[in-house]
Parts: structure tokens; sequence; C-alpha cells
């Protein structure tokens, strides 16, 4: 007689994959893999039998003993249908519906999910490695001999997504070292067991855990304090992104990573691994069509940890990561990346990094060193979708903001400013004032953030230029030509900005009605980003444009004077926006309020 064992031998729940992201999100084939791994494998006998009749299988031949006198055979003549009753009496089908009715309580009843039960789960996956790292140890010729456990292992580790659902538990678990011993895991010989730790870890601690933030901080300061980062980044050169699984391996440990930055004291820890920074450069320079989900992740990891910290934007700059960037966004200057796809979203990434590394001094010399200046240029005379990003990127490659002393010293600021100037004279010898120009007074209604970037490059050449040069000259005379045209599409489109700022004001104090003054100045307060992004800031960059072209130019002076008046506008208007800014709750930076206390006075 055939066993129980021999009958369900080979069945087996269906193993998660890793889906390429084109054809599933991630996080949702997990969950579908969790589903059908815990699901039924046994067929119902009904099932089978109603598809064998359906196949016209089954034998419709009678067997077995002859029926007994007077049993209805005809279809339709049974009114209570075919075999009714089935020869069972009450007592009988009573207890057979006790017996249903218990297992079905059993089936629905669920375990109850406390410390008893992590408590009895800590100590279940604590045997399972150790008996794995036993059989292993003896057997390490033989891995015949240890798979069963490995599977065993491999169970026990999927069975802890559980607390994902439970975060009140996390103390616990971290408290009973079963959070050091999951981080351990990644070390596993067998990367398969990694990668199902990595995949736990990263569920463990992703935003989407409802946990308070003591008990994630609790998790994730007990996972760091294991090695967490260094095993984590270490199995990066053991992956092989050829095999399925590996895959999967990676992406996981870029969102333990992308979990982890979530938190802004963690940005420093990881950007200090030169390790982790030098794969991410390597990696998103691997060529790929079309771009997959490990480049994409991989230069959102980059695009994080530059636009958060100073330290890692210089640090980059040391490894040649504008030159590494600057060479893998080129290929955009002459073609579009497919709309809405991975490679758009990767090409955006790259540009955020190069926009932040530019930032520094170091950033800005590489950037120089690189002819970055000039392949940004290309981009904005060749007009794909690359133009408004290059904008952007010269928009911060030729500014600056003064570094604290206490964090870099003053020689350190004074170096910042030159390299600043450097970039703003390097643009103008490059021939980039005609693009630029041109951008500027295109008759169709322009993009508010290409804009804000063309005005921004306007304001730091006038900033940062030195006087009485050829540079400067030119800068100057590109706003006197064609009898100042460029003058009076910069005053027609501060009229634009100030109505967008007057109704945004308007809004904002209707909504004030009521408060005390001190609640009134915490909302100003709350709500001075939105008033900048509503067009305050580029109010604020054309009318320093402005003071600048009345300050070195006295023909300026009057055109600007004239089209102002045309309005029933004046000089005193774009005095008052100066001012306040000078007076406004936010920091002014010293050289910053010194250009504009001068400025101030030539707005008479």
């Amino acid at each position: 007689m055939t066993s129980i064992d021999d009958l369900f031998k080979g069945t087996s729940a269906s193993k998660r994959k890793f889906e390429h992201p084109s054809d599933l999100d991630p996080t949702q084939a997990y969950k579908s893999a969790k589903l059908s791994a815990n699901s039924d494998v046994k067929r119902s006998p009904r099932a089978s039998l109603a598809a064998e009749d359906a196949d016209g299988d089954g034998d419709d031949d009678e067997a077995g003993p002859s029926l007994p006198p007077g049993f209805v055979t005809e279809e339709g003549d049974d009114e209570e249908g075919r075999f009714f009753g089935g020869g069972l009496d009450e007592r009988a089908i009573d207890a057979i519906d006790y017996l249903d009715a218990h297992d079905a309580d059993a089936a629905v009843a669920e375990e109850k999910i406390d410390s008893a039960w992590l408590r009895r789960t800590a100590l279940n996956f604590e045997k399972k490695i150790n008996k794995n790292a036993e059989l292993r140890a003896k057997y390490e010729d033989d891995p015949t001999k240890f798979m069963a456990s490995e599977g065993d292992l491999d169970e026990c580790i999927k069975g802890l997504s559980i607390l994902s659902e439970h975060p009140e538990l996390y103390e616990e678990f971290v408290k009973g070292e079963s959070a050091a011993r999951l981080v351990e895991l990644l070390a596993h010989e067998n990367t398969d067991i990694a990668i199902d730790a990595i995949e736990i870890i990263s569920e463990l601690t992703d935003d989407d855990v409802e946990a308070e933030p003591e008990q994630w901080n609790v998790l994730v300061k007990a996972m760091l304090e294991a090695d967490l980062l260094s095993l984590l980044i270490s199995n990066f050169s053991r992956f092989d992104e050829s095999e399925e699984a590996d895959r999967s391996g990676v992406y996981h440990s870029l969102s333990v990573l992308e979990n982890l930055l979530s938190q802004p004291e963690n940005v420093e820890l990881i950007g200090k691994d030169a390790n982790l920074l030098n794969w991410l450069l390597k990696r998103i320079q691997r060529d790929e069509k079309p771009t997959t989900q490990n480049k994409l992740y991989s230069s959102e990891i980059l695009s994080i940890l530059t636009q958060s910290s100073s330290s890692n934007r210089r640090r980059l700059a040391a490894a040649d990561g504008v030159e590494l960037l600057l060479t893998q966004l080129a290929p955009y200057r002459r073609a579009d990346p497919e709309k809405g796809s991975e490679e758009e979203e990767c090409m955006e990434n790259l540009f955020d990094c190069l926009t932040s590394i530019v930032e520094e001094s170091e950033g800005k010399a590489k950037f120089l060193e690189a002819e970055g200046v000039e392949l940004c240029l290309l981009m904005v005379r060749d007009g794909k979708i690359s133009k408004s990003r290059a904008l952007k990127v010269l928009d911060h490659a030729c500014g600056y903001a003064e570094p604290s002393a206490a964090e870099n010293g003053e020689a350190s600021c004074a170096e910042s400013i030159n390299q600043a100037a450097a970039v703003c004279e390097r643009m103008v010898e490059a021939r980039g004032l005609k693009p630029l120009f041109s951008t500027f007074m295109k008759t169709k209604k322009p993009d508010p953030e290409t804009t804000e970037h063309i005005l921004g490059i306007f304001a730091s050449l006038l900033r940062s230029l030195p006087g009485e040069t050829d540079a400067r000259f030119r800068v100057l005379a590109k706003f006197l030509e064609k009898d100042y045209e460029k003058i009076n599409k910069l005053v027609t489109l501060r009229r634009d900005y100030v109505s967008r700022v007057s109704a945004f004001d308007a809004r904002m104090q209707e909504q004030k009605k009521g408060l005390s003054k001190e609640e009134a100045e915490e909302f100003d307060l709350r709500n001075i980003s939105d008033r900048l992004s509503e067009g305050l800031f580029c109010l604020q960059r054309m009318d320093v444009i402005l003071a600048w072209l009345v300050a070195e130019d006295d023909g300026a002076k009057k055109a600007i004077v004239k089209v102002l008046g045309e309005r029933d506008e004046g000089l005193a208007d774009v005095r008052r926006t100066l001012q306040a800014q000078l007076d406004g709750v936010l920091a002014v930076e010293p050289a910053e309020r010194e250009m504009l206390e001068t400025l101030v006075e030539f707005l008479v």
C-alpha cells in the first residue's frame, strides 16, 4: 500500500523568484510568493474525480456488489439526489459533522503572535542555525548530509517575516540576540541563505512597517552593531547578477541601504564606506539595454548619499565621481531616453548626483577639469531632454554657498568663491552666453524650472565675474544689445512672478484670520518654503540682476526705470524685494548680505 509520504513526495510549494522590474513590482512578487508558499498543496479528492469525469476518462460501468432491491438508479427518479444518505445512520452523520466543524475551527484559528510566540520562534531559529553549522562542519565534503538542515533554516528565516506586522516585538527580538544572529547569516556560505536573511532585514526595516521610531531604532542599532553594513557590502562581490537569485540579493541589499538612509544620522555612516561608493560608481557604469532595476536603484542610493551630505559629495569628487557621471550622461546630449522608462529615471538620478557634487569647491574643480561646463553647454544647445538638467548643473556649479567656518574654515570658503568664479569665466570662454540668452528669450512660455536656473546663472555671472574684465563686459553687453530687449523681457517676466507671489500671499492672509500674533508668525515660518517655490525665489534673483544692471550701466538704469514706469512701478519696488530678503527670517550669508546691502544703495 502506498504511504502518505509517498503520495505527497513530489509536491512542493512554489519557490519565490525575483521578477524583472518590467514584469512585476518586487514587493508584490514577494507577497505573491508568500501566498503561494503557504497555500494548501493537497488536492481535493472530489476535485480529482470531477476532473476525471470532465475529461471523459471515468469508467461508466458499474462495479462492486449489486444494488439492494428497490434502489432507484434512474436519474431524476431520486428526488433527494443520487446516493442520498450514503448508507450512514444519524449517529454516524452527527459524528462526522462534529469532526468537520472541529477541523474547520482549527483551520481558521490564528496563532497568537506575542512574546511567547517570539520566544518559541527564536529558540527554533537558534536551533536551526546551530544544527546547520554543526552538520556543515561535520560533513564539509558531502553537501547531501546538510542540505536538509539548510532547507529547514531557509524556512525558519522566512517565518520571521511575520515580525514586520508586529513591531512591538522588535525590542524583545533584539534582547534575545536573534537580530544579531539574523545579520550573521549574511556571511553564510550558501548565498541563498544570505539572500533570504537580507530580504527579511529589508522587510523588517521597511518604511511601510508601522513601527514607532524607538522600535525601529532599537532594531537598526542592534543590526548595525552586529556589523550589518560590512556584511551587506561584502556580499556585492560574491553576487553574480547573471543569476536571478543573485540579482534579487543585490536588489534587497540596496533596499536595506535605502531603509537605513531614511534616518539622517546614517547618511554619514554609510557614506564613509569607500567600498560601497566604489561599487555604486562601478555599478552605474554597466552598459545595459534596457536599464535594469539594480542599476536604477544604485543611482538612487548615490543620489540620496550626495544630496544629504557635504562630506559624501567631497568623497565622491575625490573618487573621480564627476568624470564618471559626465561619461554616463554624455550620450543624452543627442538622444533622449524613453519617456517614463527606468533609463529616464536613472538619468535623472545621475544628474541629481552631479548637481549636488558641483556645489562643493572640490566638485567644481573636478567639473572644470573634466570639461563639464562644455558638455552641459552642448546639451543646452542641442535642446534634448537633458537641456533643463544641464542648466540645473551649471546653476549650482557657478553659484556658491559659504561653508560654515566651524566645518571648513575661511580658506575653504575663499576656495569655493574662487572656484565659482572660475566656472563663470569658463562659461563665457566656452561661448555659453549665446545659448543661455537664446533660451531666455524664447517667445514660448518657458518652463518655470528652466527659468529659475537661467536666472540663477545670470545672477552668479554678475556676482562672481571680476570687474573690468572682458568676461564681465561681454555679459553686460548681452543685456544691453538690441535696444535692451533682454531687460524688457526681464521686467515683463518680473510682473508675472509678482502676481504669483501676491496671489499666494492673499491666500495665506485669508488662512491667518483669527490667529494670534505668535500663531501667525509660526504660520508664516511654516510656509516660507512654499512661498519661495511659488515664485519669490525667482523674483529675488530677477531683482538682484536688475540691481546689478542699475549699478553697472547708466543706460541700463534708464531702460529699467522706463519699462517699470509703464505699470507705475519703479526702483523702489526692486529695492523692497532686496530689503525684505535682508530682513527676512531666513539667514543670509555674510558675503550675500554685504552684496545686497551695497546693491540696495544704488536703487534710488
